[in-house]
């Protein structure tokens, strides 16, 4: 398996499914068993499932979003990667960024996912050397 592959693959499909909904496709990424932790403080979702199920949870009420995802940072099976969007809950506009540090299984699919991010209404954009 091929960390930076793995990672890759995880933030393209991010950034195509966050924006649409596309649930299914993000549970997908996920590996029986995983450690979905949304934040570290919070206990953790539990495998696919889980994943769809915070998924939907974070989703919900969030309109007209975009995202960007960053070049994956790895190492051994582990990777970082940075993320930014903005997206309308309530009429008004909201500014989301984080890092997301995963760790891979040997069929490249996440074992753990653990999120640390910021929020913040209003819509602020990346500097110019974000994500690289």
């Amino acid at each position: 398996m091929d960390v930076r592959s793995a990672a890759r693959h995880w933030a393209d499909v991010w950034s195509r499914s966050w924006p649409t909904k596309d649930i299914d496709a993000i549970a997908a990424l996920y590996a029986d068993g995983a450690a979905y932790r949304s934040h570290a403080f919070r206990k953790p979702y539990i495998g696919p499932s889980g994943a769809r199920e915070y998924v939907e949870e974070a989703f919900e009420g969030d309109d007209e979003l975009e995202c960007w995802f960053g070049e994956p940072i790895t190492t051994g099976s582990r990777a970082a990667v940075e993320w930014w969007a903005v997206f309308q809950r309530k009429g008004k506009e909201h500014t989301i960024a984080g890092t997301t540090v995963l760790r891979f299984d040997d069929a490249g699919r996440v074992a753990e996912h653990c999120d640390y991010w910021y929020q913040e209404e209003g819509r602020y954009r990346a500097w110019p050397t974000w994500g690289k």
